[in-house]
């Protein structure tokens, strides 16, 4: 599985129009293909952005909707923030686990650490917010079974999100779902090349496709979907653990 080298190609999907709530992705997929002439192949990995996802199953909410707590109003106050943007990402959130200078980082109730639960309000009408997907491992699956009956091809799929990292500046495009893709590559017992053994190479496969689409992807733009070609050796026929396995577990955080 690990014995030829790579080579990947990464390019956005053209044609895709602007995802309304209850949009069938998977046939806005097929037909975008279709139109530009793009062959998906089983091999491929789709990554396709949260925004698309979230907005496809209607995750979006008003926030003239929303009435702030009291520890809403409190942590919007300390932090500059919007008190009904906070409830919304505290009902999104099992934890908080900093809100110091303006920042708000949370665990989820899918347990990914983040600023805001993953809530904001780019790319979408004025007041509304995007929230993550309830279920992203279940949202790339369910999108996976429909790209197969539209397409006849089975490729992997990746829910991609852009999230921080600590100590680092600069965002990097994250797998917080994904189906039918080798999510980590336990490198951890195979030798390098002077014969060590190597220890803690734990290589987080879908993470680094994510990245790899978002260096093509314009946060600007529209470009839902980017094919990535190259990661045939990990693309698997079932669906697998999701990307729910990048997840550390919480006995062995150290930080938050």
């Amino acid at each position: 599985m690990h014995a030829s080298r790579l080579s990947l190609e990464a390019a956005p999907l053209a044609g895709i129009p602007a995802i309304e709530p209850g949009a069938d992705l998977a046939a806005l997929i097929a037909d975008a293909a279709t139109r530009t002439g793009v062959k998906i192949q089983g091999s491929d990995v789709l990554v396709v952005a949260q925004k698309a996802v979230s907005k496809a199953e209607n995750r979006l909410r008003a926030l003239d909707d929303v009435v702030p707590s009291d520890r809403a109003r409190g942590l919007g106050a300390k932090l500059d923030k919007d008190p009904r943007l906070v409830q919304l990402i505290l009902d999104e959130s099992t934890d908080v686990v900093r809100a110091e200078h303006g920042v708000l980082i949370t665990r989820t109730r899918l347990g990914h650490v983040c600023a805001n639960a993953g809530i904001d309000s780019s790319n979408v009408p004025g007041g509304l917010v995007s929230l993550l997907p309830e279920n992203p491992d279940r949202s790339a699956r369910h999108l996976r079974a429909q790209l197969r009956d539209r397409l006849g091809e089975v490729p992997a799929v990746v829910i991609s999100d852009s999230f921080g990292r600590p100590w680092r500046l600069g965002q990097t495009d994250v797998a917080i779902g994904c189906a039918g893709l080798t999510p980590l590559d336990d490198r951890r017992g195979h030798l390098d090349s002077f014969g060590h053994e190597l220890q803690a190479t734990l290589l987080a496969v879908a993470d680094e496709a994510a990245a790899a689409a978002g260096l093509v992807r314009t946060k600007e733009g529209r470009e839902a979907v980017v094919v990535v070609k190259g990661l045939d050796r990990y693309v698997t026929e079932p669906d697998g653990p999701g990307a729910a396995a990048l997840l550390r577990p919480r006995e062995d955080d150290l930080f938050g």
